[in-house]
């Protein structure tokens, strides 16, 4: 059986603002993808930026460049209902 690890999800309120974090991203050679809101997770536009929790600090400062604001930011523990960051 596959054992879950953490990940980092950044939610948006619009599907805008996750566009262009997906945007910027790659442009920056930042780590992650979009993906679906997690269902452990309530956010505005359904869809949510996903990385590994330490690379916060880099995905933090590509948001702050590109002047992105995310609703939340979480870490997911596999199954449980995930701390806000």
């Amino acid at each position: 059986m596959r054992q879950k690890k953490p990940r980092l999800i950044v939610t948006f309120e619009t599907t805008a603002m996750a566009l262009k974090m997906e945007k910027i991203c790659h442009a920056a050679g930042a780590p992650g993808r979009l993906i679906p809101v997690p269902r452990e997770i309530t956010a505005g536009c359904g869809m949510a930026w996903m990385a590994e929790p330490e690379e916060l600090e880099q995905l933090q400062a590509v948001m702050r460049a590109g002047n992105v604001t995310p609703q939340g930011i979480h870490v997911l523990e596999g199954k449980s209902n995930g701390n806000s960051v």
